[in-house]
C-alpha cells in the first residue's frame, strides 16, 4: 500500500507498529528515534506517510511535523498518549494530517493513513490552485495597468489598447504579462 517512516523513541513501540503496518500491507522504509532524525529520514527516503510519536527527547514530534511540512512536505500522523487541547492545537498549526492515541489499534491505523493521504492531497491541490489564482490576479493587474497607460498615451479605447497588447504578445511570442511589463517600463507607469 504505502511506504511509511516510523519515528518513535521507544524501540518496543516501533516494533509493534512495524508489525501492525506490515500486517496491513504497508512497507516501513525507515525508522528513527528522535524528531531530529525525522526530517533526515523524510529527505533520504521520501516516505508517503510519516507515523511519529509526539513525546521524544529534544524537539517533539509536533515541531518535527512543522519542519517536515516546510522542508519536505509529507503527511504526518502523530501518535500520542496526550489528548489535551494544547497538543491538538499545536498539531493542527503544524499541519499534521492525522492523530492517533496510544496504544494504536490495527483498526484505527488504516483509516488514519488513508485520511491523512487524502487530506494531504487536498491541501496540496488547494495550495496549487491558490498560487495559480494569485498569479492570474497579478497578471491581470499588470495588464490593466499597461492597458490604462496605452489608453492615456496613445488615446486608445480600452478594447483597442487590449487588442494592441494581445497583438504584440502574439507577434513577439511573449506572454501578455511580459508585454504589459515592457509597456509599463516604456511609459513610466
Amino acid at each position: 500500500m504505502y511506504t511509511i517512516a516510523l519515528i518513535d523513541d521507544e524501540e518496543l513501540q516501533r516494533g509493534l507498529l512495524r508489525e501492525l503496518l506490515t500486517d496491513l500491507g504497508h512497507k516501513v522504509v525507515a525508522e528513527g528515534a528522535s524528531a531530529a532524525e525525522a526530517l533526515t529520514i523524510c529527505k533520504a527516503f521520501s516516505p508517503e506517510v510519516v507515523l511519529m510519536d509526539v513525546s521524544m527527547p529534544g524537539a517533539d514530534g509536533i515541531e518535527a511535523a512543522a519542519r517536515i511540512r516546510d522542508e519536505c512536505p509529507t503527511p504526518v500522523i502523530l501518535l500520542t498518549a496526550l489528548e489535551d487541547n494544547d497538543t491538538i492545537t499545536r498539531a493542527v498549526e503544524a499541519g499534521v494530517m492525522g492523530y492517533l492515541v496510544k496504544p494504536a489499534k490495527m483498526e484505527d491505523i488504516q483509516p488514519a493513513i488513508v485520511l491523512a493521504k487524502k487530506r494531504f492531497f487536498e491541501v496540496k491541490s488547494l495550495e496549487s490552485e491558490n498560487q495559480d489564482l494569485r498569479h492570474t490576479i497579478e497578471t491581470r493587474k499588470i495588464v490593466e495597468k499597461a492597458k490604462g497607460l496605452l489608453m492615456r498615451k496613445e488615446k486608445l479605447s480600452e478594447e483597442e489598447a487590449f487588442k494592441r497588447l494581445r497583438k504584440l504578445s502574439m507577434d513577439r511570442r511573449k506572454t501578455l504579462k511580459d508585454i504589459s511589463e515592457v509597456v509599463i517600463a516604456l511609459f513610466g507607469g
